[in-house]
């Protein structure tokens, strides 16, 4: 059986287009950026640093390398009818076949070096410290600038809800999470954690979201009101909702050149490594 449940793993990762996995933990470089779930599968996730990226197709048991996404320094993702965005210092990263590949395509951009990246109905957001927050309401066809006051210290993905694609979340390293009511023109400050690295919340209940840092977590149910406390794995900077459902989360923290996964099915109280 457990020849069997390998061999499994492996096919799950080459119709991903990834390598089989190695030995230790995914690879991801000197640095750890993301940890996403695919909104299409909740068994596939995505890891990524600043030298590599690794995905999962059984739920973050087993990992195998994204060859193409190797030195894009993966820092944020958006997922769209279309395909998989991936931002980085090299600029933007384009999948059209499900995440199987990645080709850069960062023609047309504002500015080339992406920290933030989001995606909703019809609309996609960036952000970089060269010149600030732009979007595309053309699959990435053409980019508006929507402020060069704020956005220079986003990091992560950005949340865009799926109800209203003006109201927008994100971390700032300099403010924690921050908030956006009209498409990213203005900003406010929501808090949670100094240092903020990511941002996540339940598609369901766009109230609840985590804002994680370097080793430490917090949870709003109130929409930034008010805030408490996730314990964490020591270590962790990504804390990631399962967009499938509220209660699993995903932690990731850096060992070396390779990523520690921690899962939680308990809305954060327990851990368990993967």
């Amino acid at each position: 059986m457990a020849l069997a449940g390998a061999a499994a793993a492996v096919i799950v990762l080459a119709a991903s287009g990834a390598d089989p996995p190695s030995p230790g933990g995914p690879f991801v470089g000197g640095d750890l950026h993301s940890l996403v779930v695919d909104p299409a599968s909740p068994s596939r996730v995505f890891v990524g640093g600043h030298e590599g990226v690794a995905v999962s197709g059984d739920g973050g048991s087993s990992w195998g390398q994204v060859e193409s996404l190797a030195g894009a320094d993966a820092m944020a993702w958006a997922f769209t009818d279309e395909g998989i965005l991936v931002g980085g210092h090299p600029g933007l990263y384009v999948s059209n076949d499900g995440g199987r590949t990645f080709q850069r395509e960062s023609e047309g951009l504002p500015a080339t070096d992406i920290h933030a990246l989001g995606s909703g109905p019809g609309v996609i957001f960036a952000a970089s410290p060269q010149v600030g927050v732009f979007a595309s309401t053309d699959g990435g066809a053409s980019w508006e600038l929507r402020t060069d006051e704020v956005g220079q210290s986003f990091m992560g993905g950005i949340l865009v809800d799926p109800e209203d694609p003006n109201h927008l979340v994100a971390p700032d390293m300099a403010a924690g999470a921050v908030e956006s009511s009209d498409g990213g023109r203005t900003w406010s400050v929501l808090g949670g954690v100094g240092g903020a690295m990511w941002v996540s919340w339940d598609p369901g209940d766009t109230a609840r979201i985590v804002v994680s840092g370097m080793g430490q977590a917090a949870l709003t149910d109130d929409a930034g009101q008010t805030w408490g406390a996730v314990p964490v794995p020591e270590g962790a900077s990504v804390i990631e909702i399962s967009p499938h459902d509220p209660d699993t989360l995903y932690a990731g923290a850096l060992e070396g050149t390779d990523a520690a996964i921690w899962i939680s099915r308990d809305g954060g109280t327990t851990w368990e490594r993967l």
